[in-house]
């Protein structure tokens, strides 16, 4: 085997689980979302007048410190504080995810809703750079630019469009959403769990649900760490300690076709992806936000869609949402198949987007 071979094969062995789950993993995070639309009791959660007052409380005491400076400790919530504590355990050891409803965020400017929200991050997890130019602090509204993921890599991310935004989990532990103004029309955010899909490709066709446990490339779209080349390897399902964690994102594999030097997607590979969308969709929860609302999902085991949209023709009313990527001081272990795409498996300190010269900031306008 030449010297080129050999490196291929070592760089493409690193995106394979060590081992595969002995068959339906089940429990809290298997759910389906017919069932979840009618526990809304369970997921939704509305704040209080006094939780309410609580925020306004922490956002007075920090607004003389830098916003990617805040602190946990800084932004001490006394009742609520224990409240997102058992949230962030249902998001790491339940189902997965859990919407907050009633953020003033009307009565707030966009700093404040920012301070508010990345202070109730903190509860969380450590927040993460979102791309290449270090946001720690995202912006999901439509700049009006085209998505082209062959043409332009990197010059344009989805979320910065109005188009359909397929199944995928981000590359961080949690990822959270914020809204702050809603569409004209659409843009409904879809969620699934992947454990749910994972059990029933078991169930429905074994040769490719094991397809799904071996590497796939996967396209960087241009933000390329420093010493990595713009593609990598990974499965999409990973089994570690006896937990599932999932990496899905079929847009980024496809786009793969760019690079001449990559084999081209196996018939098997494409049928497993049919599969897991269509079970996907078959189980998936739709939900619609409201201003105030922050969606909190845990990637390891919660795919997330949007709706295309339709937006109002005035610029203070478009849609817009504030993002954060959050790695939580108590998740899950994950294996070393995760390494080139979070760059490290240290608990609390892993995800996101890493390239040369990059520095964290909180931008409070989009860019």
């Amino acid at each position: 085997m030449s010297a080129v071979a050999e490196f291929e094969e070592g760089y493409l062995s690193a995106g394979v689980t060590a081992e595969m789950a002995p068959g339906p993993i089940g429990g809290p995070a298997a759910w389906r979302g017919v069932d979840m639309a009618r526990r809304t009791d369970e997921w939704l959660y509305t704040l209080s007048d006094g939780e309410v007052a609580e925020l306004d409380d922490a956002l007075r005491r920090t607004r003389d410190k830098e916003i990617i400076d805040i602190t946990r400790e800084d932004f001490t919530l006394p009742a609520l504080g224990p409240v997102l504590d058992d949230m962030r355990r249902e998001l790491l050891q339940g189902r997965g995810f859990v919407v907050l409803r009633g953020v003033p965020v009307g009565d707030y400017t966009i700093e404040e809703s920012a301070r508010v929200y990345y202070g109730l991050g903190r509860y969380f997890g450590n927040a993460r750079s979102q791309n290449g130019k270090g946001h720690v602090l995202g912006h999901v509204c439509d700049l009006g630019a085209r998505f082209d993921a062959f043409k332009n890599p990197g010059k344009t991310r989805i979320y910065q469009t109005k188009v359909r935004q397929l199944y995928h989990t981000d590359s961080v532990d949690m990822v959270s959403l914020m809204c702050l103004q809603k569409s004209k029309s659409g843009g409904e955010s879809s969620i699934c769990s992947s454990i749910t899909v994972h059990d029933e490709m078991w169930r429905q066709d074994r040769a490719l649900w094991e397809v799904m446990y071996q590497p796939f490339w996967r396209d960087r779209r241009g933000e390329v760490p420093e010493g990595k080349k713009p593609y990598y390897p990974s499965a999409m399902f990973h089994y570690h300690e006896g937990l599932l964690s999932t990496t899905f994102s079929r847009d980024y594999a496809e786009s793969c076709d760019r690079f001449p030097e990559l084999p081209p997607m196996t018939e098997a590979q494409k049928a497993s992806l049919d599969l897991f969308d269509t079970i996907t969709e078959e189980n998936c929860l739709k939900m619609a936000f409201e201003p105030g609302d922050i969606q909190i999902l845990h990637n390891h085991q919660i795919l997330h869609a949007r709706a295309d949209f339709e937006d109002w023709p005035e610029v203070e009313r478009k849609r817009h949402l504030l993002r954060l990527w959050l790695s939580p001081d108590d998740a899950r272990p994950l294996p070393d198949s995760f390494l080139e795409r979070y760059l490290s498996t240290e608990i609390g300190n892993r995800g996101g987007i890493s390239v040369p010269g990059m520095e964290l900031c909180v931008p409070l306008v989009p860019e």
